[in-house]
């Protein structure tokens, strides 16, 4: 019987990260495993026991930098080789520069630092250009979630494309429906929400999430009428002050006098998120930058209408069922978002839609992409 392809994929992202790369490498270990009783291949998930700091205090920041390299260019690297991988595959943009008998497989989420630098710290900037891109241009491949993404990233990067292959995401996080709540009215109740009745957002307040420009859509849209109508910026706030933009939506929601009707409860669990999205009238996506917008999908499996910017990878992954504006203008956000308010059938209509472009996404599609990719690395000399 021939040796099965055996696989390391780094988790210490687990521990990380609570957004987009968490659900990401959640969903894809999910699918893994569901794949380890397979005849040709063989997983092993790597973490690490090097304490992580989450905080925001310099020193010790840079002392997290440095456990990170450590973990990536010598400790990672000899796990791989004493389970004796074949492939070594990271979903956080950086893989070991070394290669112990095995070929590492990349996952670059977006060119976020290149095209907006001044949001990174200097020393994260400079490790990032000398570690990550030297481990990505010693890869078998680099993989993108979106054909923008991949645009950009050969762009800023100088990968050549063949290189970089796209797979998507394979839609929302799965939830597990045992655990949630039996009442979702205890959450809403906590926050003042009613069902169906507020826009929904959610995501990290980083600056590219546009969300400054939302609220203030918002407001032209609360002199109009909607006087019950809530506007809900759910996500971690971030302690990162290069790219947080917490301090500028206080700022706009005191000046737009919209203490009562924006509501800004924070991190919330992934049950507490499922919640909003069940009881969400609509879902507004106006960020100027992302690297996938899983929020489109997770829109859609909610059954609600979705409206994106209509820049970078926001179209490409919406497709028809969306309905998209300027996200510089703010005249257009509101006039958008009103149409769909006003409009029932337009609703509906979206909602289907939504629930067909669902269709194009799955998880085991995305897993069974990326094991090709490993068994393609595999032949490559």
């Amino acid at each position: 019987m021939p040796k099965p392809l055996t696989i390391g994929v780094d988790i210490r992202s687990l521990k990380t990260n609570k957004t987009g790369i968490k659900t990401y490498l959640e969903e894809l270990c999910r699918e893994f495993k569901n794949s380890d009783s397979d005849d040709d291949l063989r997983f092993y998930f790597l973490d690490t026991s090097i304490p992580i700091y989450n905080g925001n205090l310099k020193l010790a920041k840079w002392i997290g930098h440095f456990r990170f390299q450590l973990w990536k260019q010598l400790i990672l690297p000899l796990k791989a080789w004493l389970k004796k991988c074949d492939i070594l595959f990271c979903v956080d943009e950086c893989v070991p520069y070394i290669h112990l008998g095995y070929k590492t497989i990349a996952t670059i989420h977006d060119a976020f630092c290149f095209e907006s630098p001044e949001h990174y710290g200097k020393l994260w900037l400079w490790l990032y250009k000398n570690t990550a891109l030297p481990g990505a241009r010693r890869s078998a491949f680099v993989i993108t979630k979106t054909f923008y993404g991949k645009k950009q990233i050969a762009h800023f990067t100088g990968l050549p494309t063949d290189k970089l292959i796209v797979v998507y995401d394979g839609g929302p996080k799965r939830v597990d429906y045992n655990e949630k709540v039996n009442d979702s009215a205890q959450l809403l109740k906590r926050l003042s929400i009613t069902p169906d009745n507020y826009i929904l957002h959610v995501g990290a307040m980083f600056k590219r999430k546009n969300l400054v420009a939302l609220i203030n859509a918002f407001g032209e849209i609360k002199k109009t009428g909607y006087a019950e109508l809530k506007l809900v910026l759910a996500g971690p706030l971030l302690t990162s002050r290069l790219d947080s933009d917490y301090t500028s939506i206080l700022d706009a929601v005191e000046k737009r006098h919209l203490e009562n009707a924006v509501v800004i409860p924070g991190y919330l669990t992934d049950v507490e998120v499922e919640e909003l999205y069940d009881n969400a009238l609509i879902y507004v996506f106006p960020s100027l930058n992302e690297g996938f917008g899983l929020g489109v999908l997770e829109g859609f499996s909610h059954n609600l209408p979705v409206l994106v910017a209509n820049n970078t990878c926001l179209p490409e992954v919406g497709g028809d069922a969306v309905l998209s504006f300027d996200p510089y203008d703010i005249k257009d956000i509101a006039d958008k978002i009103h149409t769909v308010l006003q409009d029932p059938g337009l609703q509906k209509e979206m909602i289907n839609k939504g629930q067909q472009r669902l269709k194009d996404f799955s998880w085991p599609a995305t897993a069974k992409q990326i094991v090709d990719i490993f068994k393609k690395a595999k032949l490559v000399s």
